[in-house]
């Protein structure tokens, strides 16, 4: 009996190991931004295939101190774009749907994550 019963405890605790090391997968197309240049132009930038379930911190808005946020994001990834109005996916939030519409400049975001 013992014997069944650790049986089952290791394979529970394979299981659930194998879940979490899962590797994860990049969301599939193209996220686009805007930031105003250091030339005070606005800039476009996409991300191609970008890495889902890793923060992304956009460099050209990292250092609140030193930059204004970016802006005008367009999630047209097969994945669900979280953006974040501060470096580190923190501060506020909101969700873009796969493959939406562009949002507004008034969409401020220093950094995204993406996940299904």
């Amino acid at each position: 009996m013992r014997l069944r019963h650790s049986l089952a405890a290791a394979c529970g605790a394979l299981a659930l190991t194998a879940t979490l090391a899962a590797p994860a997968h990049a969301a599939t197309g193209d996220f686009g931004y805007r930031f105003v240049g250091l030339d005070g132009s606005p800039q476009t930038v996409t991300l191609h295939d970008p890495a889902g379930g890793e923060c992304v911190t956009i460099p050209e808005a990292a250092d609140p101190a030193a930059s204004a946020p970016a802006f005008a994001p367009h999630n047209d990834t097969d994945q669900y774009a979280i953006v974040f109005t501060e470096p580190d996916c923190t501060g506020d939030s909101w969700t873009l749907r796969p493959h939406g519409r562009p949002a507004t400049d008034r969409l401020k975001l220093r950094s995204v994550v993406f996940v299904s």
